[in-house]
């Protein structure tokens, strides 16, 4: 096997895939069967400077460098072999947020991320103008509302895109997106391109503000999975590899977002399929076989890579505030002269939260460390509550975080079940929130009230997932984007399935009773705090 992979790296043809996620960057090789043989990684930490959320681009390419030198020195250890081909390279990133660039090139403001919940009134008078919903976090409802508050910078863009479309662009010198990312940015349309009629609307509004541009031409332009969109350059080549070794002409397949390569990584873009990624944000991707029968302001509507319309449940808080909590009784273990790692920690902690009462004995906690769009908070608070009879034991307090982390998503999901009927038979489930095994699985499927599966590969996370879009760019002559999941990469893949307990489910929806009606105490710790 060993010799296997040191002839495919040898001559060039492993396939990287590199994903800038919220906490870490990663970078995964891959061989032609679809296996990691190599990684490497980066930790970062968005930063909450002038009211906004945000990553400095400095940090984008030391990490980008960092993780991607760090690969190619494992495969050296591993492997001895020093990279300086490769068969193809995809990027992904965190969706949406705001990177506007002049004609120079120049970034106009720092990056503002999905994380901001800034943009309400521009959100409101888009979902109001284009009768679709157009959430906050989205490249559009950052760019209207920078207009709606007349700042300076908006008259010079020439270009505006994603965090994976800025390091395709650089890297490559193209201006693209895959249609996933795409539909994150500003609606798409039946014909898999940005709908035209909304394009018009919004270029009518910009002419009483008399800027010199219009919204297509500061756009990129969307690419289907399978496309090829660009190939390496010099400039590229010195940027990610800061040894210099690697070879340019590279081709590179359209970047995606994290929801897009969310889904690929988990084998659901078949309609009707559903995936939900849980980390430091949480949201639901749900193919849907029929359009929804009305606009709800809870609810994008995204695609898929290959252009399937998706329901998508995002909330902008999940693992934070617990992994902040663990942090602080790692403090105290420590404290007691005990030795844990993290991981052994969480593992001990979760698996208690097993044995807590299944309604959380009376316990409430918002992990609200960002706003929180689906229940209409601008800013949040993160906070713990109990009644003096609760029953505030540690299995009930880890269990009621792993509740809170999922409650603004039930909310969500609560629209397309109760209100649209929408009927998914399996969740598969990526993220942190499913490391410790069998514990977020199984509150996630008392969230559901459906079978979550997680496979094997799940841990493998985004980067895998953009890995796998660059190996289909290159054997796309297999069929399209299902067929080539279904029939070579998810053929065999490993899966365990859980359905939800009675109990749990009843258990879930008891403290579902109790998160709706707290809501108001997070609103007064938001306003007196």
């Amino acid at each position: 096997m060993e010799t296997k992979i040191f002839d495919l790296l040898e001559s060039g043809e492993a396939i990287l895939g590199l994903e800038l996620g919220s906490t870490r960057i990663k970078a995964v090789l891959i061989d032609e069967d679809f296996n990691q043989i190599a990684s490497g990684s980066f930790d970062w930490e968005n930063k909450f400077e002038n009211n906004y959320w945000t990553y400095s681009v400095d940090d984008v390419w030391t990490g980008v460098q960092e993780c991607y030198f760090q690969l190619t020195q494992n495969v050296k250890k591993e492997f001895d072999v020093e990279i300086s081909k490769l068969k193809a390279i995809g990027i992904s990133g965190m969706m949406h947020g705001y990177l506007p660039f002049n004609s120079s090139g120049k970034l106009l403001t720092p990056f503002r991320t999905w994380r901001n919940n800034t943009t309400s009134e521009a959100s409101e008078d888009l979902t109001k103008a284009f009768d679709f919903s157009i959430p906050q976090r989205w490249c559009i409802s950052h760019l209207y509302q920078a207009i709606l508050n007349n700042e300076p910078h908006v008259s010079e863009i020439a270009y505006l895109t994603t965090l994976a479309g800025y390091v395709h662009w650089k890297l490559t010198g193209e201006k693209v997106v895959g249609l996933c990312e795409g539909s994150g940015m500003f609606p798409v349309s039946d014909k898999k391109e940005f709908d035209e009629n909304m394009l018009r609307k919004f270029d009518e509004t910009l002419v009483l503000n008399n800027l010199g541009w219009k919204l297509g031409e500061i756009l990129p332009q969307l690419k289907l999975a399978g496309a090829k969109a660009g190939n390496l350059t010099l400039e590229g080549s010195k940027l990610l590899d800061k040894t210099g070794k690697l070879e340019t002409g590279i081709p590179f397949c359209p970047p995606e977002g994290d929801a897009g390569t969310g889904m690929v990584a988990t084998n659901s873009i078949a309609i009707q399929t559903g995936n939900v990624s849980a980390g430091t944000s949480v949201f639901a991707m749900l193919v849907l076989k029929n359009k929804l029968s009305k606009v709800y302001p809870e609810i994008d509507i995204v695609a898929t890579p290959d252009g399937k319309p998706v329901a998508m449940v995002h909330s902008n808080n999940c693992s934070s505030d617990l992994d902040a909590w663990i942090a602080l009784f790692d403090e105290a273990y420590k404290l007691a002269g005990a030795n844990m790692s993290k991981s052994e920690l969480y593992e001990l902690l979760l698996k208690n939260a097993l044995d807590a009462d299944l309604d959380c004995g009376g316990l409430l906690t918002y992990g609200y460390v960002s706003g929180e769009h689906i229940t209409h908070f601008e800013e949040g608070r993160p906070l713990f509550v109990r009644k003096q009879n609760s029953s505030f034991t540690l299995a009930n307090f880890i269990r009621a975080n792993l509740y809170s982390a999922l409650g603004a998503l039930r909310i969500g999901l609560e629209i397309l079940f109760d209100n649209e009927k929408l009927e998914i038979s399996n969740v598969n489930g990526h993220g942190g929130y499913f490391k410790t095994k069998l514990v977020g699985q199984k509150i996630m499927a008392a969230c559901f009230d459906t079978q979550v599966s997680v496979m094997e590969t799940a841990g493998e996370g985004g980067a895998w997932g953009i890995a796998l879009l660059a190996s289909y760019m290159i054997n796309n002559d297999f069929g399209d984007l299902e067929e080539f999941m279904d029939n070579k990469v998810f053929k065999n893949i490993p899966t365990t399935s859980i359905m939800p307990e009675k109990a749990e489910v009843n258990g879930f929806q008891q403290y579902m009773k109790e998160y709706r009606a707290g809501l108001g105490i997070e609103r007064a710790a938001i306003e007196n705090i």
